[in-house]
């Protein structure tokens, strides 16, 4: 049966994660990822899709170690990143600069330590990278911080502030992981064969590239400019759907309900309300253009998605629209190499079958 782009074809089991698209459920090994968020760290959501459980402190203190001990680039890899064309796209770096990591210790089987690594190094590569293109020296990783908050320092040489690091923290907890989409399918096609773990995620950063998968919301960072005020946004969204036109950020097309990673997201900027402009104004715009989506097109059931509130994120940390995929896949790499060490386990080569529709002699 031939079922174009794979819709609805099973090709594996997995105990990683599950989504549920009619009743807005999110599950990372078991737990609703919207209890996640208000109780985990990036470390320990990470350590949770790894190893199957939540960790305990001791447990979380090790990883979080291990992370800060593994993020420093190698020299190799540091040649290769100065090197490159000045032209040349963040995720094309990324892929590149992490295949000077892939040495004969990467091998099959993959292993949690080489996960660790992978995850560790990635954030590194992207600040260093932008750093570079700025002609600004390189910023080592800070000791003191987490995962998430050494990321935005080496970008910017400045401790975060908190609401943004932590909105942050929590975006990056709720795409760390997604089912079996195609950038996840790839790594695990790519690991069927026996490849090792740095192949596997470069083949998922291949996929990631395209628009399709990890592409920007510029369409949802042009509304909220667009907008600018919160006394514009009823007028500027009641002519926009007046006249047709798609309300970016909203609707999705796994959920057919309220997108749970964005009603996480939410649920953590209302903890800082009044602390970023920015942020404030997001949550102020997405409640006057549900009202109007339920006003004008009754039934729809168009509610915010993820991006909405990623877009938001990114504005506020003045993270430029060239870094946004970048993030989003040192957020996934958690989930890739989770899909790979589990394909690892009981491993079966992918060989789908096609159908010749050419002529025949």
């Amino acid at each position: 049966m031939y079922q174009p782009g794979l819709k609805g074809i099973v090709a594996a089991q997995t105990a990683i994660s599950h989504i549920d698209g009619e009743k807005g459920l999110l599950i990372y090994r078991g737990h609703d990822v919207r209890t996640l968020t208000g109780r985990c760290s990036f470390e320990e959501a990470a350590y949770l899709l790894w190893y199957g459980r939540m960790p305990s402190t001791e447990e979380s203190n090790h990883l979080g170690e291990e992370l800060k001990t593994k993020r420093t680039l190698s020299e190799p890899m540091l040649d290769v990143l100065t090197h490159l064309p000045e032209n040349m796209d963040p995720m094309s770096v990324l892929r590149t600069v992490l295949s000077a990591e892939g040495g004969s210790e990467y091998g099959w089987k993959p292993t949690l330590d080489q996960a660790v690594r992978i995850t560790a190094l990635i954030p590194t590569i992207i600040a260093y990278r932008e750093r570079h293109l700025k002609g600004a020296a390189f910023i080592k990783p800070h000791d003191e911080l987490g995962h998430v908050s050494n990321y935005l320092y080496m970008l910017t040489g400045m401790e975060p502030e908190r609401a943004v690091s932590q909105a942050l923290e929590t975006y990056m907890i709720l795409t760390m992981e997604h089912g079996m989409n195609a950038s996840t399918f790839s790594a695990r096609v790519t690991a069927s064969t026996e490849s090792d773990l740095i192949s596997s995620v470069i083949s998922a950063i291949g996929t990631m590239k395209g628009p399709l998968h990890g592409g920007a919301p510029t369409g949802v960072i042009a509304l909220l400019e667009e907008i600018g005020t919160e006394e514009n946004a009823e007028s500027v969204i009641r002519n926009k759907i007046s006249q047709g036109g798609k309300l970016m950020g909203f609707g999705h097309r796994i959920y057919k309900t309220r997108d749970p990673r964005a009603t996480a997201l939410k649920e953590k900027l209302l903890e800082f309300h009044g602390e970023n402009e920015e942020l404030d104004l997001a949550i102020s715009i997405e409640d006057i253009a549900v009202k109007l989506l339920e006003e004008l097109k009754p039934g729809r059931g168009l509610y915010t998605n993820v991006e909405y509130y990623a877009a938001s994120i990114m504005r506020a940390i003045h993270l430029p629209d060239h870094l946004f995929t970048p993030t989003f896949t040192a957020a996934r790499a958690v989930g890739w190499t989770a899909h790979v060490l589990e394909q690892s386990e009981n491993n079966t080569i992918f060989r789908p079958q096609s159908d010749y529709i050419g002529s025949l002699v």
